[in-house]
This record gives structure tokens, C-alpha cells and sequence, in this order.
């Protein structure tokens, strides 16, 4: 069948712009005991497990060892596992509200293979949520009695944190606790000086869980002042570590071997690091060299220097950017490292300094803070509309969003959310969030779901790895809690000029097999295994994608978002770790099957950043975001802000 792209400039300018039935063999005793045995305060029901064929006394606290597939009798099924989950409990109405989706997602781990850590992330998820709602419990029981909490938000989440005095840094070691994670931007700023007699290191450690006793370490940045077993001149050494896999791979600057890598468009290790102007000039190519490369040595030569030097003050600033950690020392951009697997910014707990180093001060900044919900008449007015069930809308939109992203998601409310459609209840506009591993994050975020109604927890921890679930529960909650005739998908960073994407659907009047958005029709798979966006073989094998849009900002009508739900309810859902391609290939399985589908290229969906006339705009901070509402709001034309 023909393929249908159409560009959306061709409008009027007034309108443009994983396989089933897998069997899981990790569980942890406590859990089943928990979720089999104890009467929840909650008053969740028991769960019913058959336990007669195990052979070895269950002890509760005491985790269950991997067994062999082989070994029926001791393996745990995945049903369990996720059955926990979705265990009936008497909750709030507001926070019943926030699971419209919840129940529709029951058979997730049918799609464990081949997206990462889907069950890893199921498990921590039946930690969390059952931690949770214990807290939550407990918090309302006290309420009712009269029993004053100590709950002071910003203090659990503070938007900064800082050490000066230097009596604090005694013994050369010092930690500091970072409460709810990391978001880009963030940034960990130490002032010190470094001694001669050995090395000195910074680790970015992840959460405690019981059952990881010893935390991963994010990022492991260790400055070796005298080298090592390679070379003899200062090295600065960056590496991951976990207790299932270990070290990883070792990334080195001064490097032997000269890289191209870049994250976030900078360089994995600023060429000009290394020994002072006496040493030998990088080589270049061959003896023949010109006068003009010559030049170019001699200039690399005297101005390559080494960052830190005994006795010397230095300011280094580590900060969280889109695609990893970038190091500036002095004001000057030293080395960028890139998030490996299960290793993200949300996810640091810690930051410890070791090492001969005199410290001086340590400051945090940028932290996720959660707004003050105390103020009633504010949050009053940014309290989504109710939606009766199965509600008719025009549009449904769903926000893909993070646990400790308050700040993203209040500026989004603040902004877009605020349009006439949206208010009216003809729109409607929900965030899509994963449980995170941090309990107080997860306390944050049921306050926020309390108070503002507009949010839908995901049943599972928040990998990126994971978000093609979330496209899958934005075609439930559109399709099967409210019935949307279009249905989109963007990000908590997107500004979303809604009453433009009414406007541009209206004009295009294509009511089935619509995929609206910015259309790439010639995209392959990256096969580079140092990208964030890498796919290997196995995860497709085919040289080129189907046609797909990009996901800022795209629309899917209603027929689609349907086939989507059903298919993944019967266990036919191919999953795909990248979520807006993942949409493309099941489309594109849709129209082998025979509907009909049109393509409508929209070029004012921007992937990156602003132009003036978005539709979408992306990669907005929370300031950005309210500058772009508030030149609409001014003058009605869509300007983007200055720094764009």
C-alpha cells in the first residue's frame, strides 16, 4: 500500500506549522511474605500464592536466591511479581484518580524483552509503591487523630545545598547527601586544593536499597595527580560501578587514543589537558606536514596545561546535561561523560569527596524542589478540570514527565496548561510518571498528585530505557478512560501551542490512520555503541525505519491509539526502546495490515529548541517555558524568547 506524507505547509498559512508469557526467576522473599501473608493497614486483600512445592522454609526478610529456569519448583512467576502491583486497596478518590491507567498496564511484563531493565524496574517498583502508600497511610491515620507531622517540603527537597566550613571536612573525607536526585541542569560545585602525597576522587553515588547494600556509583571521577600504571602525568579517570556488573569501561583524559566522542555537543576531554608547554607536541600525520600545521602544533603545545596542581585553588563545577555529566574546571570545559544504563542523574543520593584534597566549600544547585501546595488559592488555579469516565474529547494530550521534575511540570501548568481549551475541559492534559527509588521524592510526588489532579503514575521505576510503556499509556488513558478523537504525545520540556494544534487537525481533517507531527521518512538505527541512541542488530535489523515522528510533539488519531492499546492488551505490541520510532513501527504494522494511513508533515514541530511560529517547541527550561506564555499572552504572535 502507498505511503502518504503530506506536508503540513501545503495548509493554509493560517494553520501550519517486549516476546509475551516470559517467566521471571528473581523475586525477593520479603515481598511475597509481605504481599501474601500480612494484612496491609491499607486494607489491601491477601494475595493467594501457592508455595506447597517449595521445599525450603520461607523466611521473611530473607531474599529468595536466583534459581535456574530449569528448577520449576523454586521459580517465581512474573505474574506475582507484577500482581503485587495491582493489588485492590481503599485509597483517596484523588489518588485513585491518579491510576486510570495503572490497571490498564497489569500485563507490562509480557513486554520485558528487549527494553532494559523492565524487570528490574517492575521490582523496585513493588518496594517503592508499597513503601509508599505504608507512609501515605500513616501520614492520613495521624491527620485524623490530630497528630501534628514535621513535614517541611523545602527542607526535604531543597533547591540547594552547600558546606563551607572547613572544619567539616575533616579527614579528608566528606559526604553530601543530595534528597531527591538530580535533573539537567543541576550542578555540584567544589572549591579546594589539591596536595601532592596521592590521588583525590569525586563519586556520585546512587540510593541503599536492601537489596543493594552497597550503592552503584554513577560517576566515579578520580584525578590522578601523579598518573598511574600507564602514565606517569596527571590523569583524570571516569568510570561507572555497580555490584551486578561491576567497573565499566574506563574513559581516560588525557586519553592514548584521540576520540571525536561528544555529549551534549562537547567534547569527552578537552584536547588542551595534559603536562605543561615543555612537553612533546602532539603528533599530527606525516613528517611533511605543512608550515600551517607546524604552527598549529606549536600553538597546541604551549598552550596545553594540566587542570589541577598542588597547592593551587581550583573550582570545579560538575553539572547534569541532557545526555551526561559535563566537568568545567576554572571556568573551562574539562570533560564530558556520557549516562550509562540504569545510571541517571535522578538517581544520585550522594556526593562523596575523598582523597588528598583540602576542601573549601561544596555547593549543590539546581536541585528539584517541589512547590509549595500550601498556598491554596494558587494551586486552586492550576488544578486540572475532573473528567467523568469515558469523557468525549477533541484532544487528549499526555506528558511524558519524571518523578523529581516539579519544577518542569509546574511551569508547564503555569503556562499551556492555562489555554481556554484545556480549562474548558474540551482538552485535556495529564503527566505521565514512573515510581522512583527515592522515598521522599515519591512522598513529593503523591503530595503533587493530591494537589493538582493531573498526574498518572506508571507502575514501574523511571528508566529511560522504559518510556516506550508511557506512549502505551497514553493510548489507554485516551482511548479507554476518556474517549479522545486525537491523541498526543510530548514532553514536560515542550511548549505546546494547543490552540494551534486544534486549528492544524481541523484544517487537515483527517479523522483515521493519522499520524500528524514532524514526519522522518529516512531515518536508520545508530550503530554506534557509545550513543545513547544506540541499536544493535538484534533490536532491529532492518537498515532504515519506517516513517515515524519526532517525539516532542506528535498526534495520533483515535483509531490508532486504539489498535495500540489492543494490541498490547493481546500481547502483540512489538516494544522499542525509542518510544516516537516505536509508534512509527506500529503504525507501519498497521498499514500492512490495511488502514490506511496519511503522514502530515508538520515543520513547525522543532525537535531542538524554538522558532518563531512553533507549534512545538522543544527543549524548554521552566523559565523559558513562561517567557514564551507570556509573549503570547502579550502580543498573541508566536515569538520565541531571546536566548533561543
Amino acid at each position: 500500500m502507498e505511503v502518504r506524507i503530506i506536508d503540513a505547509k501545503v495548509l493554509p498559512k493560517k494553520f501550519k506549522k517486549w516476546s509475551g508469557g516470559a517467566l521471571v526467576v528473581s523475586l525477593f522473599m520479603f515481598l511475597v511474605i509481605r504481599y501474601c501473608m500480612m494484612k496491609n493497614p491499607i486494607g489491601e486483600s491477601p494475595l493467594a500464592v501457592n508455595a506447597s512445592n517449595s521445599s525450603t522454609p520461607l523466611q521473611a526478610g530473607v531474599p529468595l536466591e536466583v534459581q535456574k529456569p530449569e528448577d520449576s519448583s523454586q521459580v517465581i512467576s512474573a505474574d506475582i511479581l507484577v500482581s503485587s502491583l495491582f493489588v485492590q486497596r481503599n485509597l483517596s478518590d484523588k489518588v485513585q484518580s491518579s491510576l486510570q491507567t495503572w490497571n490498564h498496564m497489569k500485563n507490562i511484563i509480557n513486554y520485558a524483552q528487549g527494553l532494559p531493565n523492565a524487570v528490574e524496574a517492575i521490582r523496585e517498583a513493588v518496594f517503592a509503591w508499597d513503601t509508599l502508600l505504608n507512609i501515605s497511610y500513616n501520614e492520613e491515620k495521624s491527620h485524623v487523630n490530630n497528630i501534628s507531622l514535621v513535614t517541611a517540603k523545602e527542607k526535604q527537597c531543597p533547591y540547594f545545598l552547600n558546606k563551607m566550613d572547613a572544619t567539616e571536612f575533616g579527614n579528608r573525607s566528606f559526604r553530601l547527601r543530595i534528597p531527591c536526585g538530580l535533573i539537567q541542569g543541576s550542578a555540584i560545585t567544589v572549591i579546594g586544593i589539591p596536595n601532592v602525597l596521592e590521588n583525590f576522587r569525586i563519586d556520585l553515588t546512587g540510593e541503599t536499597l536492601p537489596e543493594e547494600p552497597n550503592p552503584p556509583l554513577l560517576l566515579h571521577y578520580n584525578v590522578r595527580l601523579k598518573g598511574d600504571n600507564v602514565t606517569k602525568d596527571l590523569v583524570i579517570v571516569q568510570n561507572t560501578w555497580t555490584v551486578a556488573h561491576g567497573w565499566g569501561k574506563e574513559e581516560r583524559c588525557p586519553s592514548a587514543v584521540l576520540s571525536n566522542k561528544k555529549v551534549d555537543e562537547l567534547k569527552q576531554c578537552n584536547w588542551m589537558v595534559g603536562k605543561d608547554g615543555n612537553q612533546k607536541p602532539i603528533s599530527f600525520g606525516s613528517s611533511n606536514a605543512s608550515m600551517w600545521s607546524s604552527l598549529a602544533r606549536n600553538r597546541i603545545k604551549k598552550r596545553r596545561y594540566v587542570p589541577f596542581k598542588q597547592g593551587y585553588l581550583f573550582v570545579m563545577t560538575l553539572r547534569a546535561g541532557e545526555e551526561g555529566f559535563q566537568m568545567s574546571i576554572d571556568g573551562m570545559h574539562m570533560t564530558s561523560f556520557a549516562y550509562r544504563e540504569r545510571l541517571e542523574p535522578w538517581l544520585v543520593n550522594e556526593v562523596q569527596i575523598s582523597g588528598d584534597v583540602d576542601l573549601i566549600s561544596v555547593l549543590a544547585s539546581g536541585l528539584p524542589t517541589s512547590d509549595d501546595s500550601e498556598n491554596v488559592a494558587y494551586s486552586e488555579a492550576l488544578r486540572s478540570v475532573p473528567l467523568p469516565p469515558r469523557k468525549p474529547l477533541n484532544l487528549f494530550i499526555g506528558v511524558f514527565s519524571t518523578a523529581n521534575n516539579f519544577k518542569q511540570r509546574m511551569a508547564v501548568r503555569r503556562t499551556w496548561m492555562q489555554y481556554a481549551a484545556v480549562r474548558s475541559g474540551a482538552v485535556a492534559v495529564r503527566f505521565f510518571v514512573g515510581l522512583h527509588k527515592n522515598q521522599i521524592v515519591n512522598e513529593e510526588l503523591l503530595d503533587e498528585v493530591k494537589t493538582y489532579g493531573d498526574i498518572q503514575l506508571m507502575p514501574f521505576v523511571d528508566y529511560y530505557s522504559l518510556i516506550t510503556w508511557k506512549t502505551v499509556a497514553i493510548c489507554a488513558f485516551g482511548t479507554q478512560a476518556v474517549s479522545a478523537n486525537y491523541v498526543m504525545k510530548t514532553d514536560d520540556d515542550s511548549f505546546v501551542r494547543v490552540n494551534e494544534v486544534i486549528s492544524s487537525l481541523e484544517q487537515v481533517n483527517v479523522s483515521s490512520g493519522l499520524l500528524y507531527g514532524l514526519i522522518n521518512s529516512n531515518a536508520w538505527p545508530c550503530r554506534n555503541r557509545d550513543s545513547k541512541w544506540y541499536i544493535s542488530p538484534d533490536e532491529w535489523q532492518e537498515e532504515a525505519y519506517p516513517p515515524w515522528a519526532h517525539g516532542p510533539g506528535y498526534v495520533v488519531s483515535r483509531d490508532i491509539a486504539e489498535e495500540v492499546y489492543k494490541r498490547h492488551i493481546r500481547g502483540h505490541l512489538r516494544m522499542f526502546k525509542l518510544e516516537d520510532v516505536a509508534m512509527g513501527i506500529w503504525i507501519a504494522e498497521m498499514r500492512k495490515a490495511g488502514l490506511q494511513i496519511s503522514y502530515i508533515n508538520e515543520g513547525r514541530v522543532y525537535n531542538e529548541g524554538c522558532k518563531d511560529g512553533y507549534v512545538v517547541a522543544h527543549y524548554q527550561s521552566p523559565r523559558q517555558l513562561l517567557c514564551l506564555w507570556q509573549k503570547l499572552q502579550e502580543a498573541e504572535v508566536a515569538k520565541c524568547c531571546g536566548d533561543q
